[in-house]
């Protein structure tokens, strides 16, 4: 038999090298000096101000933008000229086209192109999963589904392409990577990490930032990456956005900073600071996160941003600070150096009130041009200096078929395979198949939020071209052999999302002319506090539309269209088939339609543990207590699916698993090898995850933990052998005091169901 040999180095599992941590240029630095040197306190406090585009335009009597978007010179002039204002984000309400981000963009950077202000403007926009705010720009899986891919270099390219098109849109800075850890499924913004892990999503998002920010500086078709939340806002203990966390030291350690330490040495240049707050501290003022541990301890040489107005809430929400001066000062002082405002009139407000904080000595001048030293040394780095700007022409590929592949390519490499009873998968093209539930239509349920518009629920937005569930599945089958009956919609209820069953006569007739039903179920798009549940349970009314499928004898496969794992406890048993899709994009539908016919095989795998209770949250690397049942059996962890859990259309058997020597110490360097060999009838993608177990610790050690993956390709028959490096770094942890420490000991090393073990000396 054919043998393979694949490498995948555990220290970097997947190599990039875009700055490898950002380093003081020193003329870059003379530069800088010369610039802060020639401006006034007032230009400087504009530096760190950033505002929303909306502050610029023009607005109707009744105060609301008029539209379309109209910029104010007046206003431009005042905010720009007068104030310094250093950075504008956002695209009013909706999706722009090429020809309007080249105006406003354009209109933007005239008074620094015309050496009237002496820094440029930094844009910002959260092309979350793609370019999103561009007309025909290519909208790719969200983050969750590119974390079930599993696959860094598809990370990459996505980073290259939204790169590619937010510079064609004329905009340098993107706000993105989420790095935040994906632990609270009731979290509105849960779809937008990479998962559960810390080594996953620190190997995808240093992908996604090698892809933004490119291998040897920020190019004409690179964009400066923002790491985002700066940390710990993706776990409130409420599961409510924008809600306290409690994050003890060892676990904030372990867990949720390992992946912007990460970014930080790929060299991403700005962080987003978390707007909620963590042990009672809120994010913006939290000096020994911003300050000690991002700039002085990892060395960290870009600017920190805030979220939308969060200086002004740690006033009127967090009770942190007693007016707007106290919290500018806190914020400022604590290691915040731009502040995103955003609004007309707050924007003077506050430069008025950091202006006045420097001159009474509650800032120091010091602590103002660090700020301003950052900001423009991102500035120089993305390119902002150069007069030229943007260039449409230098733009082709743009919203290509060639973008859309990889957009293809990532959505069918993320769809995550979860039953398959009876083989009922692969789909024979002869089928008569029945499409319904309240997510088969519409490409909202498809992408989620941040899509044309902040929640991404209005329809008339939708990209040209793209297809829904059910109109992939037409033009595959034909209308006379693919009926449709919605049977259930989705809508918001007084702010939170809900369901409603409609035409249930209609979708009974259709399924018992049907050989199988393909029902859609899932979310109602949202994001940030628009998203907060009240449940995971999946609302009772697609639970009824479910078991009306599974009445009428039919085989039905279920598609969850989620951007959170919603409990499917009561429905799992009476499905034939379940897929898992996420929020795939624009061509998820194509994707899903060649994975459920068998043109393409699985290849995703979960990237969080699936819960099959309501009030049971598990991970899967718990400690051994979490087991415990009520009888004192280790049986009580019980996941609907696994952490990295995933079905293909053929099967995979590992063997022969074997280490370099039975012990390391020090320096040394254990190497551990697999052979994966595909038994099946299909080629197949196999996402080989290697797990470590420290045995006995001096604090309770983990039931084990994702120390490296590689996903392979494997032709019918062939074996791959897959390799992996493990060092003593990737065997330490937080000890009780806080230090990170490695135990001599026994260690146990899992591949598939292979297990092995080493003494660490």
């Amino acid at each position: 038999m054919p043998k393979i040999n694949f490498i995948a180095v555990l220290l970097i599992v997947f190599s990039f090298t875009a700055f490898a941590q950002v380093k003081s240029d020193p003329v870059i630095e003379d530069r800088i000096t010369e610039i802060i040197s020639s401006m006034s306190v007032k230009e400087k406090v504009g530096q760190t101000c950033q505002i929303t585009l909306d502050a610029l335009f023009v607005r109707d009597k009744d105060g609301k933008v008029e539209a379309p978007g109209q910029i104010d010179p007046v206003k431009l002039k005042e905010a720009i000229n007068e104030y310094g204002i250093g950075s504008i984000l956002n695209v009013s309400w909706h999706t722009f086209d090429l020809e309007m981000w080249d105006n406003v963009i354009s209109q933007v950077h005239a008074p620094f192109k015309n050496g009237e202000v002496k820094a440029p403007i930094i844009y910002g926009i959260d092309a979350i999963h793609g370019v999103n705010y561009t007309v025909g720009g290519t909208l790719f899986p969200q983050e969750i589904g590119l974390a079930a891919t599993w696959n860094p270099s598809i990370a990459m390219r996505f980073g290259e392409v939204t790169a590619y098109e937010t510079r064609a849109s004329g905009i340098h800075w993107n706000f993105s990577p989420v790095l935040d850890l994906g632990r609270q499924p009731l979290w509105s913004r849960n779809f937008e990490t990479l998962g559960e892990d810390p080594f996953l999503v620190s190997e995808m998002g240093k992908a996604i930032i090698c892809g933004y920010q490119g291998k040897g500086g920020i190019g004409s078709k690179h964009v400066i990456a923002c790491m985002k939340h700066f940390v710990g806002y993706s776990n409130p203990t409420s599961g409510r956005d924008r809600t306290p966390a409690w994050i003890p030291e060892k676990y904030m350690k372990e867990l949720y900073l390992p992946s912007f330490k990460a970014a930080v040495d790929e060299g991403a240049l700005t962080v987003m600071i978390n707007s909620g707050a963590v042990n009672g501290i809120p994010g913006h003022i939290n000096y020994n996160l911003i300050t000690k541990t991002l700039k002085e301890d990892w060395g960290f040489q870009g600017f920190a941003v805030s979220d939308w107005e969060d200086f002004i809430f740690l006033n009127n929400v967090h009770q942190t600070a007693e007016d707007n001066y106290q919290a500018i000062i806190s914020a400022i002082n604590a290691g915040v150096d731009m502040s995103m405002v955003p609004y007309n009139p707050h924007y003077k407000e506050y430069c008025s009130l950091l202006i006045k904080a420097v001159e009474n000595g509650d800032v120091t001048n010091e602590r103002l041009d660090d700020a301003v030293r950052r900001i423009l040394r991102v500035k120089m780095m993305g390119g902002l200096f150069d007069k030229k700007m943007n260039q449409l022409k230098k733009y082709p590929d743009f919203g290509s078929d060639k973008f859309k592949a990889i957009a293809l390519e990532s959505a069918l490499e993320s769809i995550t395979l979860l039953k398959n009873e009876g083989g009922v998968l692969p789909l024979s093209s002869s089928s008569k198949v029945l499409i319904a539930g309240p997510t088969s239509d519409n490409l909202i349920f498809l992408n989620g939020a941040w899509t044309h518009t902040w929640q991404g629920a209005n329809t008339n937005f939708n990209t040209v071209g793209a297809k829904t569930i059910r109109e992939a599945f037409t033009e595959k089958l034909g209308a006379e052999n693919c009926s449709f009956a919605q049977g259930a919609e989705l809508y918001l209820d007084k702010d939170f999302e809900a369901t409603r069953l409609v035409e249930m006569e209609d979708f009974k007739t259709k399924a018992g002319k049907s050989d199988v039903i393909v029902l859609c179920l899932g979310e109602y798009p949202s994001t940030e506090k628009p998203g907060d549940i009240r449940s995971l349970n999946l609302d009772s009314q697609q639970l009824e539309l479910a078991k009306a499928a599974y009445a009428t004898g039919k085989p039905v496969v279920l598609i969850m269209v989620e951007g959170r794992p919603r409990v499917i406890r009561d429905i799992v048993d009476g499905a034939d088939g379940i897929v898992q899709a996420y929020l795939p994009g624009d061509y998820g539908a194509d994707a899903l339609v060649k994975l459920l016919f068998g043109e393409e095989n699985f290849s995703g795998n979960l990237p969080y543990t699936y819960p099959k209770y309501d009030g049971v949250i598990e991970f899967y690397d718990h400690p051994r207590s979490v087991a415990r049942s009520k009888s004192n059996h280790f049986k009580a962890y019980n996941p609907q699916w696994d952490f990295g859990f995933g079905l293909g259309y053929s099967t995979v058997e590992y063997s022969n698993l074997r280490l370099s020597s039975e012990s390391i110490s020090g320096s040394d360097s254990l190497i551990i090898e697999v052979d994966v060999t595909n038994t099946g009838k299909m080629d197949t993608k196999e996402i080989v995850q290697l797990y470590v177990s420290d045995l006995f610790a001096s604090v309770i050690p983990t039931g084990k933990s994702l120390k490296g993956f590689d996903k392979v390709a494997i032709k019918i028959g062939e074996t791959a052998t897959v390799k992996f490096v493990l060092s003593e770094e990737y065997l330490q942890f937080v000890d009780a005091s806080g230090n990170w420490v490695s135990e001599p000991g026994d260690f146990e090393v899992s591949i598939g169901e292979l297990l092995t073990k080493f003494e660490l000396k």
